[in-house]
């Protein structure tokens, strides 16, 4: 319906351009909207006001003659002008009633839609370090990252989903050490654990079976490890210091092979364990990218000698500093620390480039909020080796807080003390994990009530979405049961019969559907799709309770059956791209 009316729009434009009452160019393309009253009509445009002073005409007068050139259309009643120049249009009550032969012909393929055009886009999401099993806080970036891309591709763009590890770096050193420490502890070594260690019972897990497979072949008396290792901080020395000195001293008696191994080992599990949670979360992805990759191919000397040659690094206290705040960073940023090795940072810069070189017109990054300051270096960096740096967009998810009993749950990922996505999923089911993290906006915290989100009740939002599919299913079973025949007549045809008010809300919120699903695509903000299925759910719900569908009339019957099989075929499409089941029975 807003496409139509926007075409129309446009129509009228090219005419007035044509009788030279606006420039034929620099028109901004019409921005049509629902009008926020009834009395208002169904949609509303200020393209006069917006175009009143280019035109050098009287916004209202400009609005009477974009009235006059509007071509004639079957579907609009009536079109006034409102105000100091708004265009009010008022579709005819039957102009709602095509939409629902559409959804129930169109099923899947229903508000899905084109404006994308085919573009590449790249949604890079998770990207969680491979040291330990998914948490909460990552399952409610891997819910928006996986929804914002079903959704960018319902809408015509071609998504190329992708998972950042990072299997290079001090933190994997760190879970390297952790889990040969622990694998020291099960060839009865009396170990002081780091404080700065992974804690986690999953560290035990594969320390076992290091041992298990290799029995007593990697051990190395304690003594000779901690010896001249600088003193913890439960010590009152550096627990920095301390992790890092295990670390060098476990890959001088451990020699390369065999530190490689416990590496390697330790990776492989934890990420395997990763694809897993993720595959059942319903979370998949084109391509799984390794940060080792960029320095294997010299994709990270690259970005370096890129920036060099431009004259954005220099040398201080034998580091490599990339000029960072030339371009808006608050200070400039280490690419090559003292010792030689490239930083994190370095290798972002790698990837990034490597990402627009691939071709992709965007790439979006899901970060968790905790990294907000290290927006400005990112972008920074791309636009010093000439990049656009607004074709990267990074959303903020914040953390999500679980509450069980009206109890915070308290969790610490370094202790090892935190609730799993696999604890969550298996405890709230799946669906209902999909569809909490995405009904607020990315950049809100979220509480997540585990009570409610197992519960039957209307309050669960999406049991309450759920239901309604069901209900509707649960009719076209007592039909069934009845002998009354479910196959719905052509078209429009008994759709007139649909005049009571609840009958109305139902088309309304039908015509909304694919706005909907092209506004949540473009804003990435799942949670307007979610606000849209509940309400949606809302007016079936009301309408259940208030008529019968299966009435003796034949032709009402017929109608309110057409009515029901679009709003059943609706819900569930919306549910798919939240990736959330649509059941037919509860």
């Amino acid at each position: 319906m807003k496409n139509q009316v926007v075409k129309l729009l446009s129509q009228a434009l090219e005419q007035l351009a044509a009788d030279d009452v606006v420039p034929r160019e620099g028109v901004p393309a019409p921005v049509v909207e629902r009008a926020r009253e009834t009395r208002h009509g169904d949609y509303a445009c200020n393209i006069a006001m917006v175009l009143a002073k280019i035109a050098r005409a009287r916004p209202r007068e400009l609005a009477e003659k974009l009235v006059a050139a509007l071509p004639q259309n079957q579907l609009v009643e009536k079109v006034e002008v409102a105000g100091p120049g708004f265009i009010n249009f008022y579709l005819r009550r039957d102009a709602y009633h095509q939409l629902v032969p559409q959804a129930i012909e169109q099923g899947y393929e229903f508000g899905r839609s084109g404006i994308g055009q085919g573009r590449r886009i790249q949604v890079e999401f998770v990207s969680a370090n491979p040291t330990g099993p998914l948490h909460v806080g990552h399952g409610r970036g891997a819910a928006y990252g996986a929804v914002v891309a079903d959704l960018l591709e319902a809408v015509g763009f071609s998504v190329h989903r992708e998972y950042y590890v990072n299997d290079a770096g001090r933190q994997m050193d760190i879970l390297a050490a952790s889990v040969w420490l622990r694998y020291l502890e099960l060839c009865d070594q009396e170990i002081v654990f780091p404080s700065n260690g992974y804690k986690g019972d999953y560290i035990w897990d594969i320390a076992a079976t290091l041992h298990r497979e290799h029995g007593e072949a990697y051990l190395h008396p304690a003594a000779e490890l901690f010896q001249d290792i600088p003193v913890d901080e439960p010590a009152g020395g550096d627990k920095e210091r301390h992790i890092d000195a295990l670390i060098a001293r476990s890959k001088l008696l451990l020699g390369d092979n065999r530190y490689r191994y416990v590496f390697e080992l330790a990776l492989n599990v934890i990420l395997d364990d990763i694809r897993d949670d993720l595959e059942l979360f319903g979370v998949n992805y084109e391509e799984w990218y390794s940060e080792r990759s960029l320095t294997e191919s010299g994709a990270v000397n690259k970005a370096i000698e890129r920036l060099r040659n431009l004259d954005h690094v220099y040398q201080k206290s034998g580091a490599l500093w990339f000029r960072s705040t030339a371009f808006g960073d608050e200070k400039d940023r280490v690419v090559v620390r003292e010792n030689g090795q490239h930083t994190y940072f370095a290798a972002d810069i790698a990837y990034h480039m490597d990402k627009l070189e691939r071709g992709f017109e965007r790439v979006i990054d899901v970060w968790g909020a905790d990294h907000h300051g290290y927006v400005p270096r990112v972008k920074a960096a791309l636009q010093a080796m000439g990049d656009d740096p607004t074709r990267l967009d990074v959303l903020l998810v914040q953390f999500a807080n679980l509450y069980r009993g009206g109890e915070k749950v308290q969790m610490s990922t370094r202790s090892g003390s935190f609730v799993t996505l696999r604890e969550l999923r298996k405890e709230v089911g799946r669906d209902a994990a999909r569809f909490f993290y995405v009904m607020r906006k990315c950049e809100q915290h979220l509480d997540f009530d585990l009570d409610l989100a197992k519960s039957s009740s209307s309050d669960n939002p999406v049991y309450y979405v759920q239901y309604a599919h069901a209900r509707i299913c649960s009719v076209l079973r007592q039909a069934s049961e009845k002998g009354i025949g479910m196959e719905p007549s052509a078209g429009v045809e008994n759709l007139d019969r649909l005049t009571e008010e609840h009958e109305q809300a139902l088309f309304t919120a039908l015509s909304r559907y694919g706005e909907l699903v092209e506004s949540s695509a473009i804003n990435k903000e799942p949670h307007q799709l979610c606000q849209y299925l509940r309400e949606l759910a809302n007016d079936f719900h009301t309408y259940y309770n208030a008529h019968q569908f299966l009435v003796e009339d034949e032709n009402l019957r017929d109608a309110r059956i057409k009515l029901v099989l679009a709003v059943k075929q609706v819900l569930r499409n919306g549910l798919n791209l939240l990736g959330v089941s649509a059941p037919e029975s509860m």
